[in-house]
């Protein structure tokens, strides 16, 4: 089993929320609700790892910042 980081942001347009897995470039999904969301990016993810042919190792999530700046 792997653990992968799933960032959520809410689409601003639809109110939908949007997934995407940190690790692997391009997989994201979005849904309605969280329970949603999970089983989508579940997916999503198998989808992702069945078609990778890249045998290098993934990236590793370290973490994220949030910075204010003036504008």
């Amino acid at each position: 089993m792997q653990a992968f980081t799933v960032v959520i942001e809410r689409d601003p347009e639809s109110g939908w929320l949007v997934g995407e897995v940190v690790e692997l470039p391009g997989c994201y999904t979005q849904a309605p609700d969280l329970p949603s969301l999970e089983r989508n990016i579940r997916e999503a993810i198998l989808a992702y790892l069945k078609t990778l042919e890249v045998e290098e190792p993934l990236p590793t999530f370290v973490g994220t910042w949030r910075v204010e700046v003036a504008v």
